[in-house]
This record gives C-alpha cells, sequence and structure tokens, in this order.
C-alpha cells in the first residue's frame, strides 16, 4: 500500500496487537468461506432454502387464523380508561365490532316522515334479528339520534365479537339493510369498525413495482439473468419472511412493513452482490473465485447495511405502542433473511448462471478487462464535477433540501379516520352525512369514565362530573351518567363542537383532564377520558415523547457500527446528518401533499388533513437503515480505493466508478416499489409510499450522491481518521475486503473447478 502524504491525519493501520490479524480478517474470510461453500454445494443450498421456503409456508397454511391486533396503549389515560370499562362493565368489550346505519330523507323531507319511519325501524328492526348482533338502538327511542332538522337519523348496531370474527353471513345482511332503505327512497350509509377493509396486499400497485424493478435491472446489466436473479431471491425472502410471521401467530396487519422492505432490499442486496461478481470476473477471476470475492467484499457491505435497517427497525419497540413494536420486529426478521438470502442462495445460483449473468461483450469472450481501462462513466465524470467544486454543490445541496423541509414546520399529527377515506366509501359519505345533519364533533365523540369508587357518594360525584362537561367550552352535549350494576363507574358522552382531527378538540381534551383533577380533590372520583379521538390523542403524544430517544437509540447504535465499518469518526456523523436533511425534506414533501393539497389531485389524495401520527418515527425507523445502507454500499468502495493507496479526491472518483451506477439502480428500485403503494386507496399507506419514496430520492441522489462526496472532498484525509487509542480499540473487520483484493488469504484458494456448459437465457 502506498503511503499518505499527510501522516498525522492519515487512516490508521493502527498499533500491532495479537489478535489484529484474526479482527481484521473475520468478517471477509467467513463471507468469503460461505460464498465458496455455497457456490460449491449449490444444489444442496438451493434445495435447503426450497425446503425451507415449502416449510414455512406449510406451516403458515396451517396456522390458525391469528387474532386482530388490539391497538393498546400501556400507560395513557385513554387504555386505562377502556381496561377499567372492561373490568366494571363485564360482557361489554371495548373491542367488539360495532357499526353505525346513517339514514338520510330525500331532499324536502324528513326522516320522520310516515313512510320513512316505517323504513327505518323495519331495517333496524331487521338487523337487530341477525346472529352475532348484541344490540340495535331505534333512533326514534334514543335521545339525539334523530338531527334537529329532522333529515338525518342513525342507529348503532353492537356485536358481540371483534371485527375479525365477523362472519359474511353478518356483514352481508348489515350490506342488505342498507340497499333496503335506498330502495324505499333513503339514502343510506354504513360507518364503523364492523366494515373492515380488505386488505390491498398483492394487488397491481405492487406488481407494478416489481414489473419497474425488473426493468431496471435489465437496463443496468443488459442480462436477464442477472435481472432475474435479485427479483428471485427477494421473492424467495419475502416468501420465507411473511410465510414466517404468518406461522407465528402473527397477523396479516404486521405484513404490511415486512413485504414493503423484505421487496426492496432483497432485490438491493442481490444487486449489489452480482455486480460486484461481474466487476470480479471482468478483472480475470474464475467463476468461483469471483463469487466469493464478491461475498466476502460486497457481502459484507450488505451484512452491516442489514445490521443496521435491522437497529432502526428494533428500535421502534421504545415507542411503547404494541402493535408498532410486532410491525418493527417482523420487518426486520424478514431482512435478516433477505441478508441470508443474498450471502448464501445468491451465490449458489451463480453456480448455476456463472456466464449467464455477464455482459454480452464477455459472454462472447471479448471487453474481459473493462474494468481495468478507467474510461470515465457518468458516475466518475458526476463524482469529477462535484470534486471540483464542493463547497458550491454542498451549500446548493443543504439549501434545496432546506427549502423542501420548509412545509414540515407546519406538520400537524393525527390519526386520520373515515373523513379521510375516498368519496367513494360508503364509511366517507356516512361520515359526512354525520357531519351535516349533527356537527363536526359527533364523529368524535369522547367517552368520560368516571370511577367513583373512592367517592362516598358516586352518584353526586358522576353527577358533579357531567355538570363541569356540560360547562367547559367547546362541549356541545352530554348524556347523563350511566352506571355499572355495582354503581361504582358511570359512563358519560360528551360531543365537542370541532371534528375529530381539530387541534381544537386535542386542546379540549387536555382541558377536561386538566379538570378531572380538581373533582378528584373535591369528591374523590377519578375521570379519564377516552373513545377514539382520546386514543388518537394519546397516539400523538406517546409518538412525539419517544421521538428523541429513539433517534438517540438508533442514532447512536448505528454510529458506532459505522464507525467499526469504516474506522473513521467524521463519516458516521456526516451519514448521520446527511440523513436528517433526507428525512426532514421526507416530511416537508408529506406536509405539502396531505396537508396543503399540493398535487393532491395528481396522487389520488381526495382529503387533505393531519399527518398519520406514527407516520414521524415510522419514517424514521425506515429511512435510518436504507440511509446506511446507500452510505455503506457507496463509501465502502471510496474507502477500500484509499486504504490501497489512492489519494481522497481519486478515491472518490474510483468508489462513484463501481458504485454510482448500482446504487442509483437500487434507489430506482425501492422508488418504484414504495411509489407502487401510492396507488392505493388506503390514505395510510398512500401516505407510506409517499413518504418513503421521496426520502429515498432525496437520500440517494441528493444527499448520498451529492452531498456526501461534497463534504469528503472538503475533509480530504481527515474524513478517515481515527484517533489512535480509539484505533487500537476498534476491531478491524476489513469490510472492505483488503486482504482479498491482493489475494485470496491463506488456505483460502480455491482448487480449480471446471465450468460446465452456460447457461442460455
Amino acid at each position: 500500500m502506498q503511503p499518505h502524504d499527510d501522516d498525522d491525519v492519515r487512516f490508521h493501520e493502527g498499533s500491532r496487537h495479537p489478535f489484529e490479524r484474526l479482527e481484521r480478517l473475520l468478517v471477509a474470510t467467513f463471507l468469503y468461506r460461505l460464498g465458496r461453500f455455497s457456490f460449491r454445494r449449490r444444489r444442496l443450498v438451493a434445495l435447503l432454502w426450497v425446503v425451507v421456503l415449502a416449510a414455512c409456508a406449510f406451516a403458515a397454511a396451517k396456522a390458525p387464523a391469528a387474532p386482530e391486533d388490539g391497538f393498546s396503549m400501556p400507560g395513557t389515560e385513554s387504555q386505562k380508561a377502556f381496561d377499567l370499562l372492561d373490568q366494571r362493565f363485564p360482557g361489554s368489550n371495548s373491542n367488539s365490532a360495532d357499526a353505525r346505519i346513517v339514514f338520510v330523507a330525500p331532499k324536502g323531507q324528513k326522516v320522520t316522515a310516515g313512510a320513512n319511519k316505517a323504513a327505518v325501524e323495519r331495517i333496524v328492526a331487521d338487523v337487530a334479528g341477525g346472529d352475532q348482533v348484541k344490540g340495535a338502538l331505534d333512533p326514534f327511542k334514543m335521545a339525539g339520534a334523530v338531527s334537529k332538522d329532522g333529515t338525518t337519523a342513525y342507529s348503532t348496531i353492537s356485536y358481540d365479537v371483534q371485527s375479525i370474527d365477523l362472519t359474511d353471513a353478518t356483514t352481508e345482511a348489515l350490506e342488505d339493510a342498507a340497499k333496503d332503505g335506498r330502495d324505499a327512497g333513503l339514502t343510506v350509509e354504513l360507518g364503523g369498525s364492523a366494515l373492515v377493509p380488505e386488505s390491498e396486499l398483492g394487488g397491481t400497485t405492487e406488481l407494478i413495482g416489481v414489473a419497474a424493478a425488473a426493468v431496471v435491472l435489465l437496463i443496468t446489466f443488459g442480462s436477464l439473468a442477472a435481472a432475474g436473479l435479485p427479483l428471485l431471491t427477494a421473492i424467495v425472502g419475502i416468501g420465507v419472511g411473511v410465510a414466517s410471521i404468518v406461522a407465528v401467530g402473527m397477523s396479516t396487519t404486521t405484513t404490511t412493513l415486512a413485504l414493503m422492505l423484505g421487496l426492496a432490499v432483497g432485490i438491493d442486496y442481490a444487486l449489489f452482490i452480482v455486480s460486484r461478481y461481474r466487476t470480479e470476473r471482468m478483472e480475470g477471476h474464475d467463476a468461483e473465485e469471483a463469487v466469493a470475492r464478491a461475498v466476502g467484499t460486497a457481502g459484507s457491505a450488505v451484512v452491516f447495511a442489514g445490521l443496521t435497517v435491522v437497529i432502526a427497525l428494533a428500535g421502534l419497540a421504545v415507542v411503547g405502542i404494541p402493535v408498532l413494536t410486532k410491525m418493527g420486529f417482523a420487518a426486520a426478521s424478514t431482512v435478516v433473511i433477505a441478508v441470508l438470502v443474498a450471502i448464501t442462495l445468491l451465490p449458489a445460483l451463480l453456480g448455476f448462471f456463472r456466464k449467464a449473468v455477464l455482459p454480452r461483450a464477455q459472454r462472447k469472450g471479448h471487453g474481459g478487462q473493462r474494468a481495468k481501462d478507467g474510461r470515465p462513466n457518468l458516475g466518475t465524470r458526476w463524482a469529477g464535477f462535484v470534486i471540483r467544486r464542493p463547497l458550491a454543490v454542498l451549500v446548493l445541496s443543504v439549501l434545496g433540501l432546506g427549502l423542501i423541509a420548509v412545509p414540515a414546520l407546519d406538520l400537524q399529527l393525527g390519526m386520520p379516520g373515515d373523513e379521510s377515506k375516498p368519496t367513494s366509501t360508503t364509511q366517507r359519505r356516512a361520515y359526512d352525512a354525520l357531519a351535516d345533519g349533527f356537527g363536526p364533533g359527533f364523529n368524535g365523540p369522547l367517552t368520560v369514565v368516571v370511577d367513583a369508587k373512592g367517592s362516598d357518594d358516586p352518584k353526586a360525584a358522576a353527577a358533579r362530573a357531567a355538570k363541569q362537561l356540560t360547562a367547559t367550552d367547546g362541549i356541545v352535549a352530554t348524556t347523563p351518567p350511566a352506571f355499572n350494576q355495582a354503581g361504582d363507574t358511570a359512563v358519560l358522552t360528551a360531543v365537542p363542537s370541532t371534528g375529530p382531527s381539530s387541534a381544537d378538540t386535542t386542546d379540549l381534551v387536555h382541558t377536561i383532564r386538566d379538570e378531572a383533577r380538581g373533582l378528584k380533590s373535591d369528591t374523590g372520583a377519578t375521570m379519564l377520558v377516552t373513545g377514539a379521538t382520546a386514543v388518537n390523542i394519546d397516539v400523538s403524544q406517546k409518538v412525539n415523547d419517544a421521538l428523541l430517544p429513539y433517534l438517540a437509540l438508533v442514532v447512536g447504535l448505528a454510529f458506532l457500527l459505522l464507525m467499526v465499518v469504516f474506522r473513521s469518526l467524521l463519516v458516521p456523523l456526516k451519514a448521520a446528518l446527511g440523513f436528517l436533511l433526507s428525512v426532514a425534506a421526507a416530511f416537508g414533501t408529506i406536509v405539502a401533499v396531505f396537508q396543503w393539497g399540493w398535487l393532491a389531485d395528481t396522487l389520488g389524495v381526495e382529503q387533505t388533513g393531519p399527518v398519520m401520527s406514527m407516520m414521524p418515527i415510522f419514517l424514521i425507523g425506515v429511512v435510518f437503515g436504507l440511509a446506511m445502507d446507500y452510505e455503506v454500499f457507496l463509501v465502502t468502495r471510496m474507502r477500500e480505493a484509499y486504504v490501497h493507496g489512492e489519494r481522497p479526491g481519486q478515491a472518490i472518483v474510483t468508489g462513484f466508478r463501481h458504485s454510482a451506477r448500482v446504487v442509483g439502480a437500487a434507489a430506482v428500485i425501492m422508488i418504484a416499489v414504495f411509489a407502487g403503494f401510492i396507488g392505493m386507496n388506503d390514505s395510510m399507506i398512500k401516505m407510506m409510499g409517499v413518504g418513503l419514496a421521496a426520502a429515498v430520492f432525496f437520500d440517494a441522489f441528493v444527499v448520498r450522491m451529492t452531498v456526501v462526496p461534497a463534504v469528503l472532498a472538503l475533509l480530504g484525509h481527515r474524513a478517515w481518521w481515527l484517533p489512535k487509542w480509539l484505533d487500537r480499540i476498534v476491531p478491524q473487520v476489513d469490510v472492505e475486503g483488503e486482504k482479498l483484493h491482493s489475494a485470496a488469504p491463506a488456505g483460502l484458494r480455491p482448487e480449480p473447478e471446471p465450468e460446465p456448459d452456460p447457461v442460455r437465457v
């Protein structure tokens, strides 16, 4: 290795210690051997993965239907109130399904008119007699169920089971009732948890994403086999991952993130290893040695990139929302499987397609030294442009991302409900009809639970609570207290004057909770606020409280991991700061589209409103992992060139020569996969698709492809600086495969193996 000029800030070889060689070669050597083993025993390895996939699929098919994920939030007031209701009101399961039938009279008529009233009563009676129905309230016998102008009425249907356990006959009976009402001349719409939307996974939007990925791979590699292998291994990975999730009893809700990420990283990881294999073949190595070296070098980057994604996803547990924790662990397990597939199954498949994955010219015996000729490509030209004007490029990139991030200052969090659904759905039309007939707050009533067990006079305490609620600004109606059989707990319903996603409603909930302290001191009774609106407010607060600890945990662990990978302090710091830029710009995009309505019609967003409460922490977790992927893949090749003697600027250009095209293709594939979810009707999944696609674009093409080379060019040798005392402590994992680059380690040189006839593709 050639020495660098600046000995004080150069990359440290470090003080030699007894285990340095073992540490230095641990990762590269292990993966080198694993790749060679998978290549030589390719039939066995491929068969084992087929068996694993079949076993997981069989277990998933035989597994009993998983229970619906209850949206519990331990420690929040709304959850405590739900738990108290289940305890004090036996048989009234707060998780049971419910439905709401909304009746609107024809224009110029009233729903209380003779024929209209008779139709409503007949429909409610028919639904009440159905299986699994616990009760159906007649709107004409229930106070407040008919609007003041007499044009709108509603009936609430309660069921004995959760929505996932409702039979097809039960839901069909509800839909038939609505049809009968429409036949009678009424406008009838349905709402409530009984109307569970069918999962959109596996639809045409995902197929479009996969098709786009196939086109990008074909353009990148110019070979059907090279394009097909990443898709094949990604499908195997998500097949094993998703089937395993279902087999262990997790609900299908948890598979959304696993499917999205598993497909994206599965393609990317295979893409990098196949690309490195082609490079090694161009440099003159035979197929077995090329596979071993590809897994030992690019495979090392895949392993550490996968670790950063796993850290980010597993870190979702700090939020304290069980369903989010399950989604994080499920997706993390799928990423682990994607890594295992990339470093075992892919080398085996390369053994079957050893020549078919190569460029056409090389398959015909031409252009074998093309990788060595150093001719500039688009990546090198761009890198050269950046390092010639690093300061200007850096300033423009940061200012551009900062400008896009400006809308994020207006970020408002909430949990989108029926108001965010398309107007083509009956749930949205029911929501609008209730808002028109009863006021915007009617769709977000607050359930107030008065625990008077510690009060000397429970009835007086509940009456005091009702009076206090009625006098609270922002409350337009309050129901009388309803006691349990023991007479120690009462339930009231308070209707706000504003909608469930309004900031005024959030302030109202906080006001009621503050007033509850006075009730407790005066009467000894505890007043708790719950209901869907209060739950959404508590989710937002819980996510906000967990955001900084989550960032500290994930960024801290990833910083340590990247410090080991790159043996530098400034490179991991730059990676973390670049991530903050890209995620801020992604938040700005989300706010501009889903709150401000920019491009809303183009993207199919029918209703603007608050951003989903869990979106910030979800986006941070996923994007941080992906950002570190690109950081590892791109900068590893730069560091590899640097430790082999190239100067900092030359190393940047070399890294772009080998990695820019592949990193760009990987980013386009990610964007295509995530953009496929934009076409879904569910507003939350659409929001995730827009946010993730935008974040990948900003991170890959602005931060990693532009900001990173500019910063490295400005830092020069200092980019790879590590204090000597720290250099002695940090293990040298040789992620760039320095020893493998010069020669295979002793005892690892493969014995020559005759090449079989090429597979024609």
